[in-house]
């Protein structure tokens, strides 16, 4: 069980704007944490790849500039979440990332170089053909993670 005398614990939280997300993020807020806990916040936003434009070279340009919009939106979700957590648990213990890359992989990478403790993000809950096709973020991040990992499920609305 985990000492709550320890006062170097970092929790890094991998959010996607997602109601998964906002889940992960809640559950982190309503808990109590060491007092020399520090939080990071990552959102991760996937490369822009010429693909996603289709065989029309001229949605390159658009498809671009909606991979900016992506890209600004992560970033001001991250603040957004980073200042939730500071008005909880104060401005010093909370800081906010956004990287482009591959999420599963970046998301892990983050997590070493950060030297975290816990990693806790929301679960997608994706089965079947669904998850096979897009791949559990989850379930990667729980097997190749360097310390422990926080898998938040939303609650189904009744």
């Amino acid at each position: 069980m985990y000492s709550m005398e320890k006062s170097d614990m970092k929790v890094m939280l991998a959010l996607d704007d997602s109601h998964h997300s906002a889940a992960a993020l809640e559950n982190v807020m309503n808990r109590p944490w060491p007092s020399g806990t520090e939080f990071l916040i990552l959102t991760v936003v996937e490369p822009f790849h010429p693909d996603y434009a289709g065989w029309d070279s001229a949605a390159v340009g658009d498809a671009v500039q909606y991979g900016h919009k992506l890209e600004e939106h992560a970033r001001e979700y991250a603040a957004q979440s980073a200042r939730q957590l500071s008005d909880r648990f104060g401005m010093d213990k909370v800081q906010a990332e956004t990287k482009e890359g591959r999420i599963k992989e970046t998301i892990i990478q983050t997590a070493i170089d950060w030297h975290a403790d816990l990693i806790v993000m929301g679960s997608h809950g994706r089965s079947g053909l669904e998850k096979f096709l897009l791949g559990s973020v989850s379930q990667a991040v729980v097997a190749h993670a360097p310390c422990s990992v926080e898998i938040v499920k939303k609650r189904r609305e009744h």
